[in-house]
């Protein structure tokens, strides 16, 4: 799993858990540097990708943005699955944004 230094990583996609279709997501909602992920909410993350590509995205994603905000704020890194739980737990099971 990628562990880069998160005072000095540059690139979205130097993340764990992100590779290039994630980072280009998180560009198209204006997060261009890791750094703007510190303090981020996964969901409204979440919301605004659903918003800006105008339909309903993979809730799994959630997941992906819950773990590089949590990684970016000083967690150590971990496989997005692992908070596939918290995310159910959040909005139930069978998700579906309106």
């Amino acid at each position: 799993m990628k562990n880069p230094d998160r005072e000095t990583v540059a690139n979205l996609d130097a993340l764990p858990n992100i590779g290039k279709s994630i980072s280009m997501d998180l560009a198209s909602i204006g997060i261009m540097n890791p750094q703007q992920l510190v303090g981020a909410d996964p969901f409204d993350l979440y919301d605004r990708l659903c918003d800006q590509k105008g339909t309903t995205v993979d809730p799994c994603v959630i997941d992906v943005f819950m773990s590089v905000v949590s990684f970016m704020e000083g967690e150590d890194p971990k496989p997005w699955w692992e908070f596939t739980q918290k995310r159910k737990m959040i909005f139930g099971k069978n998700f579906k944004k309106d």
